[in-house]
């Protein structure tokens, strides 16, 4: 956290607390061993083959450097339980064990040794384990994410082998299933598939809080929250994680008020010292989201001084133009996305937010905030209009470098700077004369894909949904990945794709734009 000061609403945070959610759990088995080939033509350069006698994982004897995969048919994220016995002479020495956890089967395919990326190696999951006496059963402490589990059998000793008799996996969700309801008998296979999917990835995701990633980062971001909510309030409509997730977020905050970028649960709640433009922003239009779903009043009432003073915040950062100011003291996100200039996105979602935040003053009766807020989202529209609007070109530029970027687009679109027909034509337009700086993330292309909609051009965001969510599927995914380029699907902003999550909440979105539009 560094020497940075924060504050602290012990009162928020006890509401948070309150509503740790109950965790439903299910014992998943392996389908069976397999085996993990080279192949240049398989997504990131492995296939999954399986074994001639798959099933015979939990007969054979192993010794010293033997090894095997186990393949659970599907992602799962819970705790893992082996039964072992030893076979032939008594157990003279400890058994040394290695386990690798895979969500993709390069995790398990690709030594960690190699591992040179730029966060930490301890993210990737893998456990070495020594056991004395034999039989035992391992019920490992650790929380897995995976499909794949290669048992390694580091060393046993010349006089004894050992046999695996049984290995499970206890699954662990917030997420209710049975509060999802089934999609109507006429909607596509193949959008029927990306909606299962989906929730898949959403329920994985949702733990005691809404979760990134359940493999890394397995904390609460404000980015994520927002879309993981919208998804929730169409799937298992599970409104307390949300509400324990805001106060979470308002009850830590960083020293000047600000909505940190994420939050730890443990060993105690507290706030990072991360500081996103967009993300504090975004804390706005989760409570108004939430509020739209949910109608809790007395949440949205004791959050909403929280959600203007995060208003105020980001109106602070404008120029004597209006235009938000770009310089080394600021950090927005919008997108994994190298190259990409941040300032004209980070101009849109403050109008974005400011938006929902007059629309919140509104519900609330007070009459001088929104008075006040309308005044500052004609200020920042008329700026982005007038300095951000490229007459020649009909497009928006960012930055001193008048950068032309499909984020620039996507989100002044959000925020409603133009009438919905002149959307509609920019959009056309960034179609027929595609920016060269790109969207990376499921993230912005969730972005993009509500673009699209609100610009009235329904069968291109299907057409977009299918291309980019479908083109995951096509590739094998059990849940949707942190980020995709089919042009590079190594791809990692971490400098190694074994570190990605390849199940991500930000991806989880075709479930919310299928079920509120029936795309």
């Amino acid at each position: 956290m560094g020497d940075q000061k924060l504050i602290k609403n012990t009162k928020m945070v006890e509401v948070a607390e309150q509503l740790i959610p109950e965790l439903y759990t299910r014992e998943v088995k392996p389908m069976g061993s397999v085996s993990i080939i080279a192949d240049e033509q398989a997504l990131q350069g492995w296939k999954v083959v399986p074994d001639i006698e798959s099933d015979n994982w939990c007969g054979r004897t192993y010794g010293k450097r033997d090894s095997f995969v186990l393949d659970f048919g599907d992602h799962l994220v819970g705790y893992v339980t082996l039964s072992i016995q030893s076979v032939g002479s008594p157990q003279d020495a400890p058994l040394k064990l290695k386990m690798t956890f895979g969500e993709m089967p390069c995790e398990v395919a690709e030594s960690f040794d190699n591992y040179n990326g730029n966060i930490s190696s301890s993210w990737l999951q893998e456990e070495t384990l020594y056991v004395d006496v034999l039989p035992a059963e391992l019920k490992l402490p650790r929380r897995y994410c995976f499909r794949f589990l290669k048992v390694e059998v580091l060393d046993t000793s010349r006089r004894y082998q050992v046999m695996f008799n049984q290995a499970s996996c206890t699954t662990v969700s917030s997420g209710d299933d049975a509060r999802v309801e089934p999609l109507p008998a006429n909607v596509p296979e193949d959008i029927r598939m990306m909606d299962y999917i989906a929730v898949k990835t959403l329920r994985n995701c949702m733990q005691t809080v809404f979760e990134d990633g359940p493999k890394r980062d397995r904390r609460l971001w404000v980015g994520d929250l927002r879309l993981q909510a919208q998804a929730n309030y169409y799937t298992f409509k599970n409104y307390d994680l949300v509400k324990r997730c805001l106060y979470l977020f308002g009850g830590m905050r960083l020293e000047d008020g600000t909505v940190g970028a994420c939050v730890y649960e443990k060993p105690n709640p507290q706030v990072d010292d991360i500081n996103l433009y967009d993300y504090a922003l975004l804390f706005v239009a989760c409570l108004h989201d939430y509020y739209e779903a949910s109608t809790d009043l007395s949440t949205l009432e004791e959050l909403w001084p929280i959600a203007m003073e995060q208003l105020e915040i980001g109106l602070a950062r404008l120029d004597v133009r209006g235009i938000v100011r770009d310089d080394s003291t600021w950090w927005s996100f919008t997108d994994w996305q190298d190259g990409l200039n941040k300032q004209t996105p980070a101009q849109a979602v403050l109008i974005y937010c400011l938006r929902r935040g007059k629309e919140l003053a509104g519900i609330l009766g007070l009459d001088k905030e929104r008075h006040y807020i309308e005044s500052k989202i004609e200020l920042t529209v008329k700026a982005a209009l007038e300095h951000l609007w490229d007459d020649t070109q009909c497009l928006f530029v960012s930055g001193e470098t008048m950068q032309i970027s499909w984020a620039s687009q996507v989100w002044m679109v959000l925020a409603e700077v133009m009438p919905q027909e002149v959307n509609r034509s920019l959009m056309d337009r960034v179609f027929e004369q595609p920016p060269s700086i790109g969207m990376t993330t499921p993230y912005m292309y969730h972005h993009f894909i509500e673009a699209l909609i609100l610009a009235g051009n329904y069968d291109q965001a299907v057409s977009q949904i299918r291309a980019y969510w479908g083109g995951m599927v096509k590739d094998g995914a059990d849940t949707f990945w942190e980020l995709y380029n089919p042009a590079d699907k190594k791809l990692s902003p971490y400098g190694s794709f074994l570190i990605n999550s390849y199940c991500h909440a930000w991806s989880c979105t075709p479930a919310y734009f299928i079920r509120k539009y029936m795309l």
